[in-house]
């Protein structure tokens, strides 16, 4: 049968059924995570706050490279995809019931936990289906990336403006069903079959994609994108918490400024990969980054809004100039057989290792530079924005990629 005819294979169906599915896995998230902080804190709870943004990042240190060998070696990406989405979406209503119901607060971090094994390898596994199955997926790539940016939104709209959630857990509940509809949507995605053999142990445990290190200019990528990680863990522990500070009431629906832009950005994406050198685009994302954090740091000095909501709307196109460029060119420069561990080891590094060390980091310099919740948030936002040149130095002076196609 041609492919055009079969529905599966169509390209119109395959990108209609990437971006509902890529709408779904932002909405989910977009719903909860940035009112978690505010949420923990109307329950007295705000000393569990690193904790809770740690647990995430410890969980994917290990799951996504595992995902991304099983989906190279042995199961078909996009069930992976749906299965692992089942688990997380039963692990997020066990962690918002055990909050209503007042139990100890461990017992929440050990559903978030469950939440994170099963969903961290998510990103990357649906990069893997998107990259297999689009035509010119350096240019439709972002057009079907940007699903999830639009669905992030609607959850944090729908959070602060129709569930008036921004402190209570029934977000929580809506995340759940929400990614329970992403796992059922995730059955129209087409098959996407391993590529890969497995071999040793270390092949089943996706640590080959460590062989990606030997190459100088991604050693230097995958070390500026673990330190560029641990300021930007900051956005969504406290930016919403210094919202609430300056006087926003909805401080959930306020942070989608930044998938906003983010939209934004990955329209123009597209076209600008196939004109500029891909170091261009990143140190533009690690210089505004700089900038990104200044702006808030100027809200804690002065107390006008303006400078953190700019802050906000800046933080949208940094995310999308280094992630999502990111994500195209690793599946540009890996063998087949290895693009899903090399987009777990992506995921690993910006959602595990970066995090883990950020969540504590930023939680650290809250405690040092806010103690009373109100006053020093100038100097907390500042030293994130030192962080983010120090990245943009780093990058700037070893990162070669002297030809078009370097990552």
């Amino acid at each position: 049968m041609d492919d055009d005819r079969n529905p599966a294979m169509n390209p119109r169906w395959v990108f209609a059924a990437l971006w509902m599915v890529f709408f779904l896995q932002g909405m989910a998230p977009g719903l909860w995570i940035p009112a978690l902080t505010n949420i923990l804190g109307s329950m007295g709870l705000r000393e569990w706050v690193p904790w809770a943004f740690v647990v995430s990042p410890v969980c994917a240190l290990i799951s996504p490279l595992v995902a991304g060998a099983l989906a190279d070696q042995r199961v078909p990406a996009n069930r992976l995809f749906a299965w692992s989405s089942v688990v997380a979406a039963f692990g997020l209503l066990g962690a918002f019931l055990v909050l209503d119901a007042g139990f100890h607060p461990l017992w929440f971090l050990v559903c978030i936990g469950v939440v994170s094994l099963a969903g961290g390898p998510s990103w990357g596994l649906l990069a893997t289906v998107s990259m297999t199955h689009l035509k010119q997926g350096e240019r439709t790539f972002p057009l079907v990336r940007v699903g999830a940016t639009l669905g992030w939104i609607v959850g944090g709209l729908i959070t602060s403006h129709m569930l008036m959630s921004d402190t209570s857990v029934h977000c929580g509940y809506a995340a759940a069903g929400v990614r329970l509809a992403a796992a059922i949507a995730a059955m129209l995605l087409p098959l996407t079959l391993p590529l890969g053999t497995a071999g040793s142990w270390k092949s089943r445990l996706g640590l080959d994609a460590f062989v990606l290190m030997k190459q100088r200019d991604h050693l230097v990528f995958f070390i500026v994108t673990a330190l560029y990680s641990i300021p930007l863990t900051s956005i969504y522990m406290y930016a919403p918490e210094f919202l609430k500070v300056l006087g926003d009431p909805r401080p959930t629906g306020t942070m989608t400024i930044a998938q906003m832009l983010e939209a934004v950005s990955m329209f123009a994406l597209g076209a600008m990969m196939t004109r500029m050198r891909v170091k261009t685009l990143l140190m533009w994302s690690l210089g505004f980054s700089v900038l990104r954090f200044a702006l808030s740091a100027s809200a804690g000095w002065t107390g006008f809004i303006g400078w953190h909501l700019g802050g906000i709307a800046l933080h949208g196109m940094c995310y999308t100039f280094y992630f999502v460029t990111a994500q195209i060119f690793l599946d540009r420069r890996v063998d087949p057989g290895m693009k899903g561990q090399a987009q777990g080891l992506l995921s690993m590094v910006s959602g595990g290792l970066g995090p883990l060390i950020g969540a504590l980091v930023c939680g650290w310099l809250r405690e040092y530079f806010v103690a009373d919740g109100v006053h020093g948030w100038g100097a907390f936002w500042m030293t994130l924005s030192v962080m983010a040149a120090l990245c943009f130095v780093i990058f700037g002076l070893f990162y070669r990629g002297r030809t078009k196609d370097s990552i």
